[in-house]
């Protein structure tokens, strides 16, 4: 039989445009398959495991092509539609496909290089050359094989161990070895069984006749093994070490003495680290209103002739049982459902809510999970079988799963801005690229929100979308009553107490009288969102970036929200020696610490970012609410999305001027939504809610139309500046940002990338310009923009601007800067 050469073009996870060209050695043609991972070596001692994205016979150019080193998987773990969407996300986002297979796969699957040391094949025992510690690993090496250099690090007592292996291998005494480390470790459990000498019944029998004379609590045991697996009635049932422990109540010890004596045998046995659940309610049990089933109805039309439908329903009004009752066709058809959230604070609700539907065809994967769990999420969404999971419920990652029979996609709360993806590359959209993976596999799309981006509601009016509205919260119940406190008024009057309105005191008193649950919205983290001396007014910056530091008085510092780094609260004032220090502005730190001085028996707590970093704390502050353990739960913008508490009668909104003023063409839109989205909190089941808005601006337009729930008013006068001033849904963006440590050679750099871009696309380019936050992570930033018509070519603009980078440097003093585009910057 002829010996065919075959090659593969393998995708590393690396920030490289292109694949790399590797040579199978013959062993392995029967092997090699489009997206399995394999081991290669890439530069002089690298090893990574790549992706092969192509298997083909074309000789390459360069005559020293690499053998690929090793085959990880027995079957493939990226599908076809995968690759195709990585591709389309590697060209529409402008990012590096390695950067692209980086963000999609688990860090489990991305496998790390370890080094090794070995012995010298030809050292020659001459111990006289070496030092006590030389010698110690040297001795280690000789009784082990191989040894990592985190157990050398261990064996000398010491961190920094280069310079030793350095010698050693100078010496001769000793060669480097790589190897590549899976990181994914499958959960085993033990297990119980007989040993094949005793499932005869006559030697069985035997055996529990010598017990009984010897060893009672053995023989114990061994009838409870018996009585468990169901040995005698052949059913075989398989019994784990620790179920047969706890239920026969006896020790381990005996156990082992058992299994000593050869009668039972302890073995391994892989198991999932996700639990399963069983679905207790049937999706027949909800009754739609007639709003909901109208709505419905209207979506599935829709759906004969547009792949994508725009739910705009408001706060309250039940699109998440619109969506089960939709659910159930799909996955009756054997087909997947990707639900995707914003926020992983949102997934424990909405999975507690479907898990009851649907059992174990549902899934979740998010940020929170760790790598293990990650994996077998992976594995269960790509396998075709009964253990598939048909739903998946998660934020922004989970569009990466590999798919294989997608039959629809919800995007709920698809205005947020949580599904765009700031950093580090590939910068995506979440959102509209899952309608993108939707078409790729002839699915359709749902997006739904109260409060709709205006470029989503901007293409249902135009007939791209389907559009249905849902006006009505379910069980027609009222839409809260917001009331809006003047606090420039209340001060001159006397009626505020510290960040907190007289209004809004009594209102608080009154719902706790009553027994109902309140959320404090301040979409500020921290103690105080500055220190500031009262003589000379300086302020404490970050010695990294361009902004002011925030105290945390949990933490009793004072601490940068871009970079991390924190410092010591002074006593006195380093520029003036001024002791008149003073904390202006609040965060949701500072609520958490006053509410107690004016409800004093209330249970407050806090949900932001510094409360939810471990795993659970999510879940556990939600439950906690849920289960009205908490009068008070004070939040940053956490609070404001989708979550839904029945006993809510009151949110006091501290103050909504926070981002009004953001000079950002989108902050009437995100002010509208998030004041909008946190008074859909209040009053959603039994009694008709109340929202306090706390501003310094009564009268503003976003204000005025939030009291008045009136969104198409907002979408209105906001559609007229975006066509004036060419903003989406009528122009196109893309911002390029340069960033680099010299603030000249930055300024130089962007002038004259600016100067590449303008001959081609003319007006279209604005800046540079810094940023509000001009110097992060020690890094100064300028911004260009590029705003084009919405019919242009976007990827000739692309092409411009790539070209313009490969021009950009080739000039060396500019090759040092970072240059980074966003398309459709947030």
């Amino acid at each position: 039989m002829e010996r065919i050469t075959l090659f593969v073009e393998v995708l590393l996870p690396l920030p490289l445009a292109k694949s790399f060209t590797y040579r199978v050695p013959f062993d392995y043609n029967d092997y090699v398959e489009v997206g399995k991972r394999v081991v290669v070596q890439f530069g002089k001692k690298k090893l990574y495991s790549g992706i092969i994205v192509e298997v083909h016979d074309r000789l390459p150019e360069s005559s020293s092509v690499k053998y690929i080193l090793n085959i990880l998987d027995n079957e493939a773990i990226v599908n076809a539609y995968q690759l195709k969407f990585w591709n389309w996300l590697s060209e529409y986002y402008m990012a590096h496909r390695g950067d692209v297979m980086n963000a999609a796969l688990p860090s489990a699957f991305k496998m790390a290089s370890e080094s090794k040391l070995v012995l010298h094949p030809d050292f020659d025992k001459n111990y006289d050359i070496l030092n006590e510690k030389e010698f110690l690993i040297v001795q280690a090496l000789e009784l082990n094989e191989e040894l990592t250099l985190t157990e050398v690090s261990k064996i000398v007592d010491l961190q920094k161990i280069m310079p030793l292996v350095k010698n050693l291998i100078e010496k001769s005494c000793v060669l480097p070895q790589e190897e590549i480390k899976d990181k994914f470790r499958p959960k085993m459990e033990s297990y119980v069984r007989l040993s094949e000498k005793f499932t005869e019944h006559n030697n069985l029998e035997k055996i529990t006749k010598e017990l009984e004379k010897k060893a009672f609590k053995q023989l114990e045991l061994l009838l409870a093994y018996i009585q468990y697996s169901k040995f005698l009635t052949k059913e075989n049932i398989e019994i784990s070490k620790t179920f047969l422990l706890k239920k026969s109540g006896i020790s381990a010890g005996i156990l082992s003495a058992l299994v000593e004596k050869g009668i039972l045998e302890i073995y391994q046995k892989s198991q999932s680290r996700i639990k399963d659940f069983a679905s207790v309610k049937s999706v027949d049990s909800i009754i739609l209103s007639d709003a909901q089933q109208l709505a419905k109805e209207q979506i599935e039309s829709s759906f004969k002739e547009k792949d994508i439908c725009l739910l705009h329903g408001v706060t309250g009004s039940g699109k998440t049982e619109i969506y089960i009752k939709i659910i159930e066709k799909y996955i009756a058809k054997g087909q997947q459902v990707l639900f995707l959230i914003p926020e992983i604070a949102l997934t424990a609700q909405i999975i507690n809510r479907l898990r009851q539907y649907f059992g174990n065809k549902l899934g979740y994967y998010h940020s929170k999970y760790g790598n293990n769990e990650r994996v077998e999420v992976w594995h269960r969404v790509g396998q075709q079988n009964d253990n598939q999971y048909q739903i998946i419920i998660g934020a922004r990652s989970s569009i990466f799963l590999p798919f294989t029979n997608l039959g629809l996609v919800i995007i709920d709360e698809e205005h947020d801005t949580s599904y765009k993806q700031f950093d580090p590359a590939p910068r995506y959209q979440a959102r509209d690229a899952a309608m993108v993976l939707a078409n790729m596999h002839g699915a359709k799309t749902i997006l739904g929100s109260a409060t709709p981006s205006l470029e989503s509601y901007y293409k249902g009016r135009k007939g791209k979308y389907g559009l249905v509205e849902l006006k009505e919260r379910y069980a027609r119940l009222n839409m809260p009553v917001i009331e809006v406190v003047d606090i420039v008024e209340a001060r001159k009057k006397k009626e505020m107490n510290s960040h907190f309105s007289k209004h809004l005191i009594e209102n608080i008193t009154e719902a706790l009288d009553n027994k109902e649950q309140i959320i404090l919205f301040q979409n500020r983290r921290g103690f105080s969102l500055r220190l500031v001396c009262d003589s000379c007014q300086w302020t404490p910056e970050c010695n990294n970036c361009d902004v002011s530091l925030t105290y945390h008085k949990g933490l009793n510092r004072l601490k940068c929200h871009y970079c991390g780094a924190s410092k010591d609260v002074p006593v006195i004032c380093p520029n003036c020696g001024s002791k008149k220090l003073a904390m202006k502005g609040f965060g949701t730190e500072k609520i958490e610490e006053e509410m107690p001085v004016f409800f004093p028996n209330a249970i407050v707590k806090r949900m932001d970012l510094d409360t939810t970093r471990s795993k659970n704390a999510y879940l556990q502050i939600i439950n906690d609410f849920q289960d009205r353990k908490i009068d008070i739960l004070v939040g940053t913008q956490m609070v404001t999305k989708g979550l839904d508490f029945d006993n809510v009668s009151l949110v006091g909104v501290l103050n909504a001027d926070n981002g009004l003023f953001y000079p950002d063409f989108r902050a009437f839109e995100r002010s509208f939504q998030q004041l909008t989205q946190v008074s859909g909190r209040s009053g959603r089941k039994y009694k008709r809610g109340k929202v306090i808005v706390q501003t310094s601006q009564p009268h503003h337009a976003v204000i005025r139309d939030v009291v008045e729930n009136d969104y198409f008013g907002m979408y209105k006068s906001q559609m007229e500046e975006r066509v004036n001033f060419k903003y989406p849904p009528f122009y196109r963006l893309i911002r390029i940002s340069l960033k680099h440590r010299d603030y000249n050679v930055l300024n130089a750099g962007a002038s004259h990338f600016a100067n590449l871009l303008k001959p081609k696309l003319g007006a279209r380019v604005l800046g540079p310009e810094y940023p509000m936050v001009a110097r992060v992570k020690n890094l100064f930033i300028k911004n260009i923009l590029i705003k084009f018509e919405i019919k242009a070519s976007h990827k000739a603009v692309k092409v411009i601007i790539n070209d313009a980078m490969d021009d950009m440097y080739k000039v060396k003093e500019f090759r040092s800067i970072y240059i980074q585009p966003d398309v459709d910057p947030m």
